[in-house]
């Protein structure tokens, strides 16, 4: 089963970071975790709406990067433990207010004072008032993925909130952490998740269409690396974009190393940047407008729409308006609307 087919399955592995599908940065675990959670919080928090795992995965990626790194069990115990700094008010990590212990060392292995834990990053305190068995082993572990992702949707929805409306959605997260910049973070990080995980529903395409747009797809969460990507995939790219960012240390995709990985599934080998791939296969002038663009073709995107030679961008569409898109430095392999960047300037379709 390919990673795209087994996250959309809800499958789970052993842990290992996957490559793709749905919520390609999330270990398959520790989604596992955040959907379990999804479904129980309504024993504890009756009244609470719109919880959903993008909501929590949010919260996760900024708080621990989803336990990247650790070895996380069958049963979600996340080892080593993911401890933050003694808020001992010594500056580290930004603190500077003395938390004084409150569970003697229990969940945070000190005495000394008071850290977060787990993968969402609790005090030991905050811990105490949510903390809910939710793997069934008789313990409410901050340290484990299924009891982590049920206290946080318990902690989200106090109040009963509707977490479907994006005031009380913000203002759910603003109770986890009282900064305006960790905020507007986990909101960007939830609607990316929300977005990928409406993958489109591919089984009318013809075959080779839908092996690119598989193969497209399972690069979501991949980072974007100006330079990077090739057929065999990912890549360390080069210095330096327009705007002065490397793609030296990122191994990632750019726009069009996206396209030449997805089409190389098929045998096709296109050039590597995006306007010479708009002289490849059947053109399809902007003219047109979007609605003549078919599951598959490569959409362009120019300073001057009229002129091919000034295409600085291209994605893969997918069919109701959107596309498989590396967009910029700073962000990764997602679902966009084609409206996503300006200049339209046409497509080409391949098969």
């Amino acid at each position: 089963m390919s990673a795209y087919a087994a996250l959309k399955t809800g499958a789970q592995d052993d842990g290992g970071i996957a490559e793709g599908g749905s919520a390609a940065d999330i270990p398959p675990r520790m989604l596992a975790a955040y959907k379990k959670a999804v479904q129980q919080v309504g024993t504890y928090m009756p009244k609470c709406q719109g919880m959903r795992w993008p909501i929590l995965a949010g919260i996760a990626k900024v708080e621990s990067n989803h336990a990247v790194g650790r070895n996380i069990a069958v049963n979600g115990d996340i080892r080593p433990k993911i401890y933050g700094v003694l808020l001992n008010g010594s500056g580290q990590g930004g603190n500077t207010t003395v938390v004084s212990d409150t569970d003697g060392g229990k969940w945070d292995g000190t005495s000394q004072g008071e850290r977060a834990v787990g993968p969402f990053q609790f005090l030991p305190s905050t811990w105490e008032s949510i903390s809910k068995d939710g793997n069934g082993d008789m313990v409410a572990d901050p340290h484990n993925a299924d009891d982590a992702a049920l206290g946080a949707a318990i902690y989200l929805c106090a109040g009963g909130r509707d977490l479907a409306k994006r005031a009380q959605l913000t203002a759910a997260i603003w109770q986890y952490n009282h900064s305006n910049a960790y905020v507007t973070g986990v909101l960007g990080w939830i609607d990316q998740y929300t977005a990928a995980s409406k993958n489109p529903d591919l089984k009318n395409v013809p075959e080779k269409v839908r092996t690119v747009l598989e193969a497209a797809l399972s690069q979501q969460g991949v980072p974007y690396s100006w330079g990077g990507g090739n057929a065999s995939g990912k890549s360390y790219g080069i210095c330096c974009s327009p705007s002065g960012k490397s793609g030296t240390d990122i191994k990632g995709f750019d726009c069009s190393g996206l396209a030449v990985y997805a089409y190389a599934k098929v045998g096709i080998s296109l050039p590597r940047t995006a306007a010479a791939q708009a002289s490849t296969g059947h053109r399809i002038p902007a003219s047109l407008g979007t609605g003549a663009l078919d599951p598959g073709d490569l959409v362009f995107y120019a300073y001057a729409p009229e002129h091919d030679t000034t295409i600085y961008h291209v994605g893969i569409y997918v069919g109701s308006g959107q596309m498989i898109n590396a967009a910029r430095p700073g962000t990764v392999v997602r679902l966009d609307s084609v409206t996503a960047m300006s200049g339209f300037a046409g497509g080409a379709r391949l098969l």
